[in-house]
């Protein structure tokens, strides 16, 4: 199973502007799974996360890829279609 992770924080600039392109990826039936950094900071360590917003592609539990930043929808789906 595919799926998105999206480590976000709520006091960060581009993680405002990317937070609703994710919803509408969403709307794409991908799976997306949020996390706060601030609110989950364990998880932010084990996956070594340094900047938000971040986007892993976990497959089968277990991480394939990743993005720093912000993109447009079309690029987050490629990237999930990867």
């Amino acid at each position: 199973m595919k799926q998105l992770w999206y480590f976000s924080a709520p006091w960060c600039g581009p993680c405002k502007q990317f937070g609703p392109i994710m919803e509408q990826v969403e709307n794409q039936n991908i799976k997306v799974h949020r996390i706060n950094v601030d609110y989950e900071p364990n998880a932010s360590t084990t996956y070594n996360i340094k900047n938000v917003p971040t986007v892993i592609l976990v497959e089968n539990g277990k991480e394939k890829a990743r993005f720093i930043g912000a993109l447009p929808m079309h690029k987050v789906i490629e990237f999930y279609n990867q």
